[in-house]
């Protein structure tokens, strides 16, 4: 397991996102807080299959209270990844599993650093 960031460093509630890399492969995702839970998520929309933070870096709606498309508006939970709101209503995102480790957010396996690895 390899760290991508300290929770600390996570607002609460909070997201940021990250760029993995695995065999060779490169995955945007994405990880959101709630209090001293991280959940972890690729960072693409299930109705037309782009990036969520359309301003790099926001994930969240203004209330914090739900993970947000910036191309359409669209409203996903933040414990479930399901859409609430929105064109992909009845969808939801594809889970990356993520967990906190001795105050530090980590995920499996390959190179994980925030922005690019090398």
């Amino acid at each position: 397991m390899s760290a991508l960031c300290a929770l600390a460093d996570l607002a609460n509630p909070g997201a940021a996102g990250f760029v993995v890399e695995k065999d060779g492969s490169r995955l945007a995702v994405l990880v959101a807080r709630r209090g001293r839970k991280v959940f972890g998520w690729v960072n693409s929309c299930p109705h037309l299959w782009v990036p969520l933070d359309t301003e790099t870096g926001r994930f969240l709606s203004l209330t914090g209270e739900f993970i947000l498309c910036g191309n359409h508006g669209a409203l996903f939970e933040i414990d479930s990844g399901a859409c609430v709101l929105g064109p992909c209503r009845g969808k939801g995102l594809t889970p990356y599993p993520v967990t906190v480790r001795d105050g530090m957010v980590v995920a499996a396996g390959g190179c994980f650093s925030p922005g690019t690895c090398p």
